[in-house]
């Protein structure tokens, strides 16, 4: 059995990579700030899958709190650090980067500071697909990426670079995973899948930022999940894609599959292309495949039938 400290557990991927690892037979401390950037009553509804369970500890605190986190580096042994935890959003960065900033680089600095000295070398940090704004597709994993279009981009640049730092200084072993749009049950509030599930189901208008032809390369949770838990791995220092690896899809398509599946139409607001979004996304996974022995199992129909019938099942405790 081993322990291992899992940042932003009542998260969307946190709280399924937990659960991943306690039901292999591994101990878990998850560690949240709980904080209202959405519906904590969602998060409080992942954490419920979790707490009672054998080997699972939770701790409300926040990463950016080097003397709150130190106590529970010096009472655990830690075989590993995966830091889900992050201030995630294109949009909302623009408008606050500075919390961008303070949860995503002083966090991880914080955790790696702490790994340091208590002699944990595993680090497995969640990135992000956003870094690859205006290169070619399919995005590979060496494609420079070093003009970042948001807050939120430019701080998971800053957080892969303090890894290597600490990798190269101290040895510490960094599996970085650039995810592709995550969607699934219980996704955030303010990602696309969800909320055109919503909008749908309670008939309320979608606000939809462009022609709708932009697409993305959509990844079920629980593929990102096993990935997650595939990487704690040693690798050295390697950045790998998690994503859905296929043909990406066009937010009118999605739309329109949500739709045929409610049996109603969206109410849709068109708004500009907000010029932090990127227009389209595609992950090359051949590393993943060779690496971490990972291929995405979810489909885009499967998983969109999954969410749907998730958000029916939960609507009345989100209302």
């Amino acid at each position: 059995m081993s322990t291992f400290l899992v940042t932003g557990a009542a998260g969307f991927i946190g709280s399924n990579t937990s659960e991943r690892l306690l039901e292999s037979g591994n101990s878990v401390v998850g560690v949240d700030n709980l904080n209202d950037y959405y519906d904590v009553r969602l998060k409080q509804l992942r954490l419920e899958r979790l707490i009672g369970r054998d080997g699972f500890e939770f701790v409300e605190l926040d990463i950016e709190s080097l003397e709150d986190l130190r106590p529970h580096f010096e009472r655990n042994r830690f075989d590993g650090v995966l830091n889900l935890a992050a201030r995630a959003g294109v949009r909302y960065s623009v408008e606050n980067p500075f919390v961008y900033y303070s949860t995503n680089v002083v966090g991880i600095l914080n955790l790696l500071e702490l790994m340091k000295e208590n002699g944990v070398l595993k680090l497995v940090l969640a990135s992000t697909s956003s870094l690859y704004a205006g290169q070619p597709l399919p995005f590979t994993e060496d494609l420079p990426v070093n003009t970042p279009i948001s807050p939120y981009a430019a701080t998971k640049k800053a957080a892969e670079v303090l890894a290597y730092t600490y990798y190269k200084l101290y040895g510490i072993d960094v599996s970085i995973l650039r995810y592709f749009t995550v969607y699934g049950p219980a996704g955030r509030p303010d990602m696309f899948i969800y909320r055109i599930i919503r909008s749908i189901a309670e008939n309320v208008p979608l606000t939809l930022y462009g022609d709708g032809e932009q697409s993305r390369d959509f990844t079920y949770v629980d593929d990102i999940a096993e990935g997650t838990v595939n990487a704690l791995q040693n690798v050295g220092y390697e950045i790998i894609n998690l994503g859905g690896g296929k043909s990406p899809v066009t937010i009118n398509a999605v739309i329109e599959s949500v739709e045929n599946s409610m049996g109603k139409k969206a109410e849709i607001r068109r708004q500009a292309f907000n010029e932090a979004d990127m227009r389209d996304t595609g992950a090359d996974i051949s590393k993943a495949a060779d690496l971490l022995g990972w291929a995405p199992k979810i489909g885009i129909d499967e998983g969109l039938k999954r969410s749907i019938d998730w958000y029916l099942a939960n609507r009345e405790r989100l209302a």
